[in-house]
């Protein structure tokens, strides 16, 4: 056999630029070792028995592609040949649909059992055709590679249908789906449909519901007849307005798809604890006790008591802002410490203002402080700027009205601590 002129045996791989290069390099070198040798080394490490004369070029450069994956991304397998990546998924993932060599190795590793690359090439195709970008596809290859082996007709396009029917874009249906596959293995009649039509019932759009699903789409996953939907009729018999339940299902969508039982007993709680149903903070409330055991409850309860706060004291903070008791013990502590060590304010101030808890200490309060004592110490203010002030104005205001008219005067303190 004559060798093939230096184009035409060393066609350009559709790897990305950075590693195109290198990998073909490798597979070169390869290919400069003796066509002897090189299909020895190929049929050993694969166990392929053949003819020498039969094996073509193209064969050779594929054993040359997948010895290479080999080499530079060995799968841990079984001793069983069963284990075996296949050795024609591999050059076929990489060379028709640009896959990594890492990628395509991990994927073929997975999907031992798949004896014809064709069968993987048909769902590809389709993702592509459907809108799926080069990152979607990997996206969904990574987290779910035996995908690539479902059924196109019975498993993959019912559930692009639904989704279509719906009004959803294919940019949409491509981003819900790369991040969470497994929409795709979830019955379109049982759980999609309806649990789509339960979202628009709650949110009131399509685009409301497209943009939920992008970050929480283990909402189609779930029974929402069995959890979200009494959860969310529970709540407003409680007195809690539609908006805020809505405002909530975005900032903590599993909230809603604990157990009817349980939120009865948060909200039994929040009752106990003096929580007004008509207060906005009374889902804030809820939401918190559902976030935390009984264990880290009572650590908390046991941290104010020792930072000086009464039992009344902890009550009314926790009424206040109900999100103070996420933050961590070593943040309450060290903002406690700072408030009353570092201002004039005391245990009254954090009662009344609990929200200074959630503050950064070292982005906020500290540069903060230090600009306004810096400008007192100058009588640059003509009045006495409150504490509440310092950690209450927004960025933006805080630096036209206390750091940019004053640069001068705040030369001495470092523009990195500023910069709030």
């Amino acid at each position: 056999m004559h060798p093939q002129s230096a184009e035409a045996r060393n066609p350009t791989l559709n790897l990305p630029s950075s590693s195109a290069h290198s990998y073909n390099q490798k597979i070169n070198s390869i290919w400069a070792t003796s066509s002897t040798s090189l299909w020895a080394l190929a049929f050993s490490s694969h166990g392929i028995a053949s003819s020498l004369p039969s094996i073509t070029f193209h064969h050779c450069r594929r054993f040359c592609i997948v010895l290479v994956c080999d080499l530079r991304f060995p799968v841990p397998t079984r001793a069983s040949a069963n284990s075996r990546v296949d050795p024609g998924l591999t050059p076929f993932l990489v060379e028709k649909h640009s896959f990594s060599p890492e990628l395509a190795v991990k994927t073929a590793s997975s999907l031992t059992y798949v004896k014809d690359p064709r069968k993987c090439d048909t769902i590809i195709s389709f993702l592509k055709e459907s809108g799926f970008s080069k990152s979607h596809i990997e996206a969904v290859v990574k987290r779910k590679p035996n995908l690539l082996y479902s059924s196109l007709e019975k498993t993959i396009k019912p559930k692009f249908k639904i989704f279509q029917d719906l009004g959803f874009s294919t940019h949409d249906v491509a981003d819900i789906v790369a991040s969470d596959p497994w929409i795709l293995t979830r019955s379109v009649d049982d759980r999609i449909a309806p649990s789509i039509s339960d979202l628009k019932t709650v949110l009131g759009s399509n685009d409301d519901v497209v943009k939920l699903l992008k970050t929480s789409a283990w909402f189609l996953k779930s029974d929402l007849q069995k959890t979200m939907m009494p959860n969310i009729e529970f709540l407003r018999n409680c007195g809690i307005c539609s908006s805020q339940i809505v405002s909530y299902v975005f900032s903590f969508p599993r909230f809603f798809l604990l157990k009817p039982e349980s939120i009865k007993q948060f909200v039994e709680r929040a009752d106990a604890l003096g929580f007004d149903r008509k207060s906005n903070m009374f889902l804030a409330a809820i939401r918190m006790l559902s976030s935390m055991s009984e264990e880290n409850w009572e650590l908390k309860l046991k941290l104010f008591r020792k930072l000086g706060f009464s039992e009344d004291d902890i009550m009314s903070t926790f009424r206040r802002t109900p999100q103070v008791f996420a933050v961590s013990e070593r943040k309450i502590k060290q903002v406690t410490d700072f408030l009353l060590n570092r201002t004039n304010v005391g245990i009254s101030f954090i009662i009344s203002h609990p929200m200074v808890l959630i503050c950064s200490l070292e982005r906020r309060l500290k540069p903060r402080l230090l600009v306004i004592e810096t400008l007192e110490s100058k009588n640059s203010l003509r009045r006495k700027v409150s504490m509440t002030t310092i950690y209450k104005m927004p960025d933006k205001k805080f630096r036209e009205k206390y750091v940019v008219p004053y640069l001068k005067e705040l030369e001495e303190v470092s523009m990195s601590i500023v910069g709030t």
